[in-house]
């Protein structure tokens, strides 16, 4: 772990000194921005495995340091904010976010956060360059951690995309809220039923045509989901 590095983007002394204490007795590199322009800098200079950003920051929205460093990078961005509504999660994961944790957390979450960030980056180099799935228009290149529907490449942060595999490898199955949020997540949280059902509903608005009627993933409500076969 020493050699992950991560950027903490925090303007309150308080939380940034817990968030940087509990990531120096884990043992990960990190640097810290107490601002959006210094944190842009920041991640452009160092190339940070991972972002932890707060949105309220003093002088720009966290929702545009996601839109600016996206411009030039895909490095994994989870969102720690006060901020708890679900417009407010949309916002941040349509702009380019991977994962959001509402305030106040706990350490042992944040850390699990981290944990799947680490495995799904090692999991992308170790995939068989062989392995596509392919149903209906819908095509997962796992070598390249690439998504295709219709041809076209669409873009998915790398939650949606471990909800999109981990659907495709159980096809025709439904999964429960606690399965998915455990195989995510590396455990379930209280508030992880509520992250899943704002992450299937930006993974759907980028893979379906019509939320009403949809073709691949079909909720089952109060248990789960079940991507559907395509012929």
């Amino acid at each position: 772990m020493s050699k992950f590095h991560i950027l903490v983007v925090e303007d309150d002394a308080p939380v940034r000194n817990l968030i940087t204490t509990t990531l120096k007795a884990h043992d990960y590199g990190f640097l810290t921005a107490a601002d959006g322009q210094e944190a842009v800098m920041a991640a452009a200079s160092h190339n940070p495995d991972v972002i932890l950003l707060d949105l309220g920051l003093p002088d720009m929205d966290g929702v545009e340091v996601i839109r600016r460093v996206r411009s030039w990078s895909n490095v994994p961005i989870i969102v720690i904010s006060a901020r708890s509504e679900d417009s407010d999660k949309i916002d941040a994961l349509d702009a380019g976010a991977d994962d959001y944790l509402t305030k106040p957390f706990s350490v042992e979450e944040l850390l699990a956060r981290l944990r799947v960030i680490q495995r799904r980056l090692s999991q992308m180099e170790d995939q068989s360059p062989h392995a596509v799935f392919v149903n209906g228009q819908l095509k997962i290149d796992y070598a390249a951690g690439c998504v295709y529907l219709n041809g076209e490449e669409i873009h998915l942060t790398p939650i949606e995309y471990k909800l999109l595999c981990l659907l495709a490898r159980n096809i025709g199955k439904v999964l429960t809220h606690r399965f998915i949020t455990q195989s995510v997540w590396g455990a379930s949280w209280e508030n992880d039923v509520g992250s899943l059902r704002v992450f299937m509903a930006t993974l759907r608005k980028k893979l379906e045509t019509s939320p009403d009627g949809p073709r691949y993933i079909q909720t089952h409500v109060g248990v789960g989901y079940r991507m559907v076969r395509v012929e």
